[in-house]
Protein backbone atom coordinates (compact mmCIF):
# COMPACT_ATOMS: atom_id res chain seq x y z
CA UNK A 1 0.00 0.00 0.00
CA UNK A 2 1.34 3.43 -0.91
CA UNK A 3 0.54 7.04 -0.20
CA UNK A 4 -0.96 7.36 -3.69
CA UNK A 5 -3.61 4.76 -2.82
CA UNK A 6 -4.57 6.70 0.36
CA UNK A 7 -4.79 9.98 -1.57
CA UNK A 8 -7.00 8.32 -4.14
CA UNK A 9 -9.32 6.95 -1.42
CA UNK A 10 -9.55 10.39 0.27
CA UNK A 11 -10.24 12.10 -3.07
CA UNK A 12 -12.90 9.53 -3.98
CA UNK A 13 -14.55 9.98 -0.57
CA UNK A 14 -14.58 13.79 -0.80
CA UNK A 15 -16.07 13.61 -4.28
CA UNK A 16 -18.71 11.05 -3.24
CA UNK A 17 -19.75 13.11 -0.21
CA UNK A 18 -19.95 16.32 -2.24
CA UNK A 19 -22.15 14.64 -4.87
CA UNK A 20 -24.54 13.07 -2.33
CA UNK A 21 -28.01 14.46 -3.03
CA UNK A 22 -29.46 13.74 0.42
CA UNK A 23 -28.54 12.46 3.88
CA UNK A 24 -29.48 8.87 3.05
CA UNK A 25 -27.05 8.83 0.10
CA UNK A 26 -24.41 10.50 2.27
CA UNK A 27 -24.64 7.82 4.96
CA UNK A 28 -24.40 5.09 2.30
CA UNK A 29 -21.24 6.69 0.89
CA UNK A 30 -19.83 6.90 4.43
CA UNK A 31 -20.19 3.14 4.73
CA UNK A 32 -18.07 2.68 1.54
CA UNK A 33 -15.09 4.33 3.17
CA UNK A 34 -15.53 4.19 6.96
CA UNK A 35 -17.89 1.27 7.55
CA UNK A 36 -16.90 -2.19 8.80
CA UNK A 37 -16.28 -3.23 5.21
CA UNK A 38 -15.13 0.20 4.08
CA UNK A 39 -11.94 0.86 2.11
CA UNK A 40 -10.00 2.44 4.97
CA UNK A 41 -11.17 -0.15 7.48
CA UNK A 42 -9.95 -2.89 5.16
CA UNK A 43 -6.56 -1.23 4.87
CA UNK A 44 -6.16 -1.13 8.65
CA UNK A 45 -7.12 -4.80 8.91
CA UNK A 46 -4.69 -5.70 6.10
CA UNK A 47 -1.65 -4.61 8.05
CA UNK A 48 0.21 -7.87 8.66
CA UNK A 49 1.22 -8.68 12.18
CA UNK A 50 4.42 -10.02 10.67
CA UNK A 51 5.57 -6.53 9.67
CA UNK A 52 8.19 -4.82 11.72
CA UNK A 53 6.58 -2.80 14.58
CA UNK A 54 8.00 0.48 13.33
CA UNK A 55 6.65 -0.16 9.82
CA UNK A 56 3.23 -1.13 11.17
CA UNK A 57 3.16 2.03 13.27
CA UNK A 58 4.04 4.31 10.35
CA UNK A 59 1.60 2.60 7.97
CA UNK A 60 -1.20 2.80 10.58
CA UNK A 61 -0.51 6.50 11.14
CA UNK A 62 -0.88 7.21 7.41
CA UNK A 63 -4.18 5.32 7.24
CA UNK A 64 -5.56 7.11 10.33
CA UNK A 65 -4.57 10.49 8.86
CA UNK A 66 -6.45 9.63 5.68
CA UNK A 67 -9.37 8.44 7.79
CA UNK A 68 -9.43 11.80 9.63
CA UNK A 69 -9.57 13.71 6.33
CA UNK A 70 -12.50 11.57 5.19
CA UNK A 71 -14.36 12.27 8.50
CA UNK A 72 -13.80 16.01 8.08
CA UNK A 73 -15.31 15.90 4.59
CA UNK A 74 -18.23 13.79 5.91
CA UNK A 75 -19.01 16.18 8.80
CA UNK A 76 -18.77 19.19 6.48
CA UNK A 77 -21.37 17.67 4.16
CA UNK A 78 -23.59 16.72 7.12
CA UNK A 79 -23.43 20.34 8.36
CA UNK A 80 -24.30 21.61 4.90
CA UNK A 81 -27.45 19.44 4.89
CA UNK A 82 -28.37 20.64 8.41
CA UNK A 83 -27.88 24.30 7.43
CA UNK A 84 -29.98 23.85 4.32
CA UNK A 85 -32.80 22.25 6.36
CA UNK A 86 -32.67 25.06 8.94
CA UNK A 87 -32.77 27.73 6.23
CA UNK A 88 -35.75 26.03 4.65
CA UNK A 89 -37.61 25.96 8.00
CA UNK A 90 -36.74 29.57 8.73
CA UNK A 91 -38.05 30.61 5.35
CA UNK A 92 -41.28 28.63 5.78
CA UNK A 93 -41.87 29.89 9.35
CA UNK A 94 -40.67 33.44 8.78
CA UNK A 95 -42.62 36.29 10.39
CA UNK A 96 -42.97 39.55 8.52
CA UNK A 97 -41.81 41.98 11.21
CA UNK A 98 -42.79 44.91 9.01
CA UNK A 99 -46.47 44.16 9.66
CA UNK A 100 -48.13 45.93 12.60
CA UNK A 101 -48.12 43.85 15.77
CA UNK A 102 -51.08 42.87 17.90
CA UNK A 103 -51.76 45.92 20.03
CA UNK A 104 -52.46 45.42 23.71
CA UNK A 105 -55.22 47.47 25.24
CA UNK A 106 -54.27 50.67 27.02
CA UNK A 107 -55.90 50.99 30.42
CA UNK A 108 -57.24 54.17 31.93
CA UNK A 109 -58.52 55.42 35.26
CA UNK A 110 -62.12 54.67 36.16
CA UNK A 111 -64.31 57.80 35.79
CA UNK A 112 -64.91 57.83 39.55
CA UNK A 113 -61.15 57.74 40.17
CA UNK A 114 -60.68 60.52 37.61
CA UNK A 115 -63.19 62.55 39.61
CA UNK A 116 -61.38 61.63 42.84
CA UNK A 117 -58.06 62.92 41.49
CA UNK A 118 -59.71 66.08 40.14
CA UNK A 119 -61.17 66.86 43.57
CA UNK A 120 -57.85 66.30 45.32
CA UNK A 121 -56.04 68.60 42.88
CA UNK A 122 -58.59 71.39 43.34
CA UNK A 123 -58.53 71.29 47.14
CA UNK A 124 -54.73 70.96 47.14
CA UNK A 125 -54.58 74.20 45.18
CA UNK A 126 -56.71 75.79 47.93
CA UNK A 127 -54.30 74.68 50.66
CA UNK A 128 -56.10 71.54 51.88
CA UNK A 129 -54.16 68.40 52.84
CA UNK A 130 -55.39 65.00 51.68
CA UNK A 131 -55.80 62.50 54.54
CA UNK A 132 -56.67 58.79 54.38
CA UNK A 133 -57.95 56.51 57.12
CA UNK A 134 -59.33 53.04 58.01
CA UNK A 135 -62.53 51.74 56.45
CA UNK A 136 -63.18 49.46 59.45
CA UNK A 137 -64.19 51.71 62.32
CA UNK A 138 -65.23 51.62 65.97
CA UNK A 139 -68.70 52.59 67.09
CA UNK A 140 -67.26 55.54 69.02
CA UNK A 141 -65.49 57.18 66.07
CA UNK A 142 -68.25 56.44 63.56
CA UNK A 143 -71.19 57.58 65.71
CA UNK A 144 -70.61 58.66 69.31
CA UNK A 145 -67.71 61.05 68.68
CA UNK A 146 -69.82 62.68 65.97
CA UNK A 147 -72.61 63.51 68.42
CA UNK A 148 -74.70 60.41 67.67
CA UNK A 149 -74.77 58.45 70.94
CA UNK A 150 -76.49 55.10 71.31
CA UNK A 151 -80.22 55.12 70.54
CA UNK A 152 -79.85 58.46 68.76
CA UNK A 153 -82.37 58.56 65.86
CA UNK A 154 -79.69 59.77 63.43
CA UNK A 155 -78.08 56.33 63.59
CA UNK A 156 -81.04 54.74 61.83
CA UNK A 157 -80.26 56.89 58.78
CA UNK A 158 -76.90 55.15 58.43
CA UNK A 159 -77.58 51.42 58.65
CA UNK A 160 -74.29 49.70 57.97
CA UNK A 161 -72.39 46.40 57.97
CA UNK A 162 -71.07 45.02 61.26
CA UNK A 163 -68.16 42.61 61.82
CA UNK A 164 -67.87 39.68 64.23
CA UNK A 165 -65.01 41.53 65.91
CA UNK A 166 -65.36 43.75 68.97
CA UNK A 167 -63.44 46.82 70.10
CA UNK A 168 -62.05 47.53 73.58
CA UNK A 169 -65.50 48.60 74.79
CA UNK A 170 -67.02 45.32 73.64
CA UNK A 171 -68.87 46.87 70.70
CA UNK A 172 -68.80 45.34 67.24
CA UNK A 173 -66.53 46.94 64.67
CA UNK A 174 -68.26 48.18 61.56
CA UNK A 175 -67.66 49.40 58.02
CA UNK A 176 -67.67 53.19 58.26
CA UNK A 177 -70.81 54.92 57.01
CA UNK A 178 -68.95 58.10 56.07
CA UNK A 179 -65.40 59.46 56.17
CA UNK A 180 -66.30 61.78 59.06
CA UNK A 181 -64.59 59.51 61.66
CA UNK A 182 -61.29 60.59 60.11
CA UNK A 183 -62.08 64.19 61.00
CA UNK A 184 -62.06 63.25 64.70
CA UNK A 185 -59.08 60.91 64.37
CA UNK A 186 -57.01 63.52 62.54
CA UNK A 187 -57.96 66.38 64.86
CA UNK A 188 -56.91 64.29 67.86
CA UNK A 189 -53.49 63.74 66.26
CA UNK A 190 -52.81 67.23 64.91
CA UNK A 191 -53.03 70.63 66.54
CA UNK A 192 -54.99 73.40 64.77
CA UNK A 193 -55.03 74.95 62.32
CA UNK A 194 -56.46 71.96 60.47
CA UNK A 195 -57.32 72.27 56.80
CA UNK A 196 -57.86 68.88 55.21
CA UNK A 197 -60.07 66.76 53.01
CA UNK A 198 -60.83 63.07 53.60
CA UNK A 199 -61.70 61.14 50.43
CA UNK A 200 -62.44 57.44 50.68
CA UNK A 201 -64.90 54.56 50.54
CA UNK A 202 -67.88 54.28 52.85
CA UNK A 203 -70.65 51.69 53.29
CA UNK A 204 -74.38 51.70 53.98
CA UNK A 205 -77.17 49.16 53.48
CA UNK A 206 -78.67 51.01 50.53
CA UNK A 207 -79.02 50.34 46.81
CA UNK A 208 -80.77 52.33 44.07
CA UNK A 209 -80.03 54.30 40.91
CA UNK A 210 -78.43 57.00 43.06
CA UNK A 211 -77.14 54.94 46.02
CA UNK A 212 -74.81 51.98 46.34
CA UNK A 213 -73.91 49.79 49.37
CA UNK A 214 -70.35 50.88 48.74
CA UNK A 215 -69.82 54.47 47.73
CA UNK A 216 -67.06 57.06 47.61
CA UNK A 217 -67.20 60.22 49.63
CA UNK A 218 -65.07 63.30 50.20
CA UNK A 219 -65.31 65.36 53.36
CA UNK A 220 -63.57 68.57 54.29
CA UNK A 221 -62.61 70.12 57.61
CA UNK A 222 -61.20 73.53 58.43
CA UNK A 223 -60.59 74.41 62.05
CA UNK A 224 -58.90 77.60 63.21
CA UNK A 225 -59.46 80.49 65.58
CA UNK A 226 -61.54 82.68 63.27
CA UNK A 227 -63.45 80.50 60.78
CA UNK A 228 -67.03 81.37 59.90
CA UNK A 229 -69.89 80.11 57.77
CA UNK A 230 -68.84 82.69 55.19
CA UNK A 231 -65.53 80.83 54.74
CA UNK A 232 -67.47 77.62 54.16
CA UNK A 233 -69.58 79.27 51.46
CA UNK A 234 -66.55 80.78 49.76
CA UNK A 235 -64.48 77.58 49.78
CA UNK A 236 -67.22 75.30 48.51
CA UNK A 237 -68.47 77.74 45.88
CA UNK A 238 -64.93 78.13 44.50
CA UNK A 239 -64.55 74.35 44.50
CA UNK A 240 -67.74 73.86 42.47
CA UNK A 241 -66.76 76.46 39.89
CA UNK A 242 -63.35 74.83 39.43
CA UNK A 243 -64.77 71.31 39.42
CA UNK A 244 -67.38 71.97 36.71
CA UNK A 245 -65.17 74.48 34.89
CA UNK A 246 -67.80 77.20 34.69
CA UNK A 247 -68.70 80.40 36.52
CA UNK A 248 -72.46 80.38 35.93
CA UNK A 249 -73.15 78.05 38.85
CA UNK A 250 -75.71 79.22 41.39
CA UNK A 251 -75.15 77.88 44.92
CA UNK A 252 -77.83 77.70 47.60
CA UNK A 253 -77.30 76.84 51.28
CA UNK A 254 -80.57 75.42 52.60
CA UNK A 255 -81.08 74.93 56.38
CA UNK A 256 -80.97 71.29 57.41
CA UNK A 257 -79.96 69.01 60.27
CA UNK A 258 -76.85 66.93 60.88
CA UNK A 259 -75.87 65.75 64.37
CA UNK A 260 -72.21 66.71 63.90
CA UNK A 261 -72.71 70.32 62.70
CA UNK A 262 -74.61 73.31 64.08
CA UNK A 263 -75.86 75.23 62.22
CA UNK A 264 -76.23 72.78 59.32
CA UNK A 265 -77.09 73.20 55.66
CA UNK A 266 -77.72 71.26 52.50
CA UNK A 267 -75.83 72.67 49.53
CA UNK A 268 -77.75 72.84 46.24
CA UNK A 269 -76.52 73.95 42.84
CA UNK A 270 -78.12 75.15 39.65
CA UNK A 271 -76.53 76.04 36.35
CA UNK A 272 -77.60 79.37 34.94
CA UNK A 273 -77.80 77.85 31.46
CA UNK A 274 -78.25 74.35 30.14
CA UNK A 275 -80.60 71.44 30.70
CA UNK A 276 -80.33 71.61 34.50
CA UNK A 277 -81.01 75.36 34.68
CA UNK A 278 -84.60 74.95 35.85
CA UNK A 279 -84.03 72.80 38.93
CA UNK A 280 -81.82 72.75 41.99
CA UNK A 281 -79.63 69.70 42.61
CA UNK A 282 -78.63 68.67 46.11
CA UNK A 283 -74.89 68.06 46.13
CA UNK A 284 -73.53 68.22 49.69
CA UNK A 285 -74.18 68.56 53.39
CA UNK A 286 -72.23 71.06 55.47
CA UNK A 287 -72.15 73.24 58.56
CA UNK A 288 -70.11 74.56 61.46
CA UNK A 289 -68.56 71.80 63.56
CA UNK A 290 -70.83 71.01 66.51
CA UNK A 291 -69.37 71.96 69.94
CA UNK A 292 -69.73 68.35 71.14
CA UNK A 293 -67.66 67.15 68.20
CA UNK A 294 -65.01 69.80 68.88
CA UNK A 295 -64.95 68.58 72.48
CA UNK A 296 -64.48 64.95 71.32
CA UNK A 297 -61.62 66.19 69.14
CA UNK A 298 -59.97 67.44 72.32
CA UNK A 299 -60.12 71.11 71.31
CA UNK A 300 -60.82 74.20 73.36
CA UNK A 301 -64.29 75.49 72.39
CA UNK A 302 -63.36 79.01 73.42
CA UNK A 303 -60.38 79.14 71.07
CA UNK A 304 -61.33 77.15 68.02
CA UNK A 305 -64.20 77.00 65.58
CA UNK A 306 -64.52 75.35 62.21
CA UNK A 307 -66.68 74.04 59.42
CA UNK A 308 -67.10 70.69 57.71
CA UNK A 309 -68.73 69.42 54.54
CA UNK A 310 -69.37 66.06 52.97
CA UNK A 311 -70.08 65.25 49.33
CA UNK A 312 -70.80 62.01 47.52
CA UNK A 313 -67.85 61.58 45.19
CA UNK A 314 -69.87 59.27 42.96
CA UNK A 315 -72.66 61.87 42.85
CA UNK A 316 -70.17 64.49 41.68
CA UNK A 317 -68.94 62.10 38.98
CA UNK A 318 -72.52 61.56 37.79
CA UNK A 319 -73.08 65.30 37.46
CA UNK A 320 -69.70 65.92 35.83
CA UNK A 321 -70.18 63.23 33.15
CA UNK A 322 -73.98 63.44 32.79
CA UNK A 323 -74.65 59.88 34.05
CA UNK A 324 -78.20 59.21 35.29
CA UNK A 325 -77.71 55.82 37.01
CA UNK A 326 -74.94 55.35 39.58
CA UNK A 327 -74.91 51.59 39.05
CA UNK A 328 -73.48 51.91 35.54
CA UNK A 329 -70.18 53.03 37.08
CA UNK A 330 -69.79 49.64 38.77
CA UNK A 331 -71.30 47.23 36.23
CA UNK A 332 -67.91 46.72 34.58
CA UNK A 333 -69.27 47.30 31.07
CA UNK A 334 -66.25 48.33 28.98
CA UNK A 335 -68.49 49.89 26.34
CA UNK A 336 -69.64 52.37 28.97
CA UNK A 337 -66.24 52.93 30.61
CA UNK A 338 -64.40 53.54 27.31
CA UNK A 339 -66.34 56.78 26.93
CA UNK A 340 -64.18 58.31 29.65
CA UNK A 341 -60.71 57.42 28.30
Amino acid sequence: MGSLDLKRIVTDAQRAFANAADTVTLENEKARFLGKAGALTKLLKSLSKQLEPEIRKSEGALINAAKQKVKIALNARRQAFADALMNQRLEEEAVDVTLPGRCSGIGSLHPVMQTWERIEQIFNSMGFDVVDGPEIETDWYNFTALNSPENHPARSMQDTFYLDVKDEQGKALLLRTHTSPMQVRYARMKNPPIKSIFPGRAYRVDSSSTHSPMFNQVEGLWIDKNISFADLKGVYTDFLKNFFGRNDILVRFRPSYFPFTEPSAEIDIRFEYGRNARRWLEISGAGQVHPNVLRNMGLDLKRYIGFAFGSGLDRLAMLLYGVDDLRTFFDGDLRFLRQFI
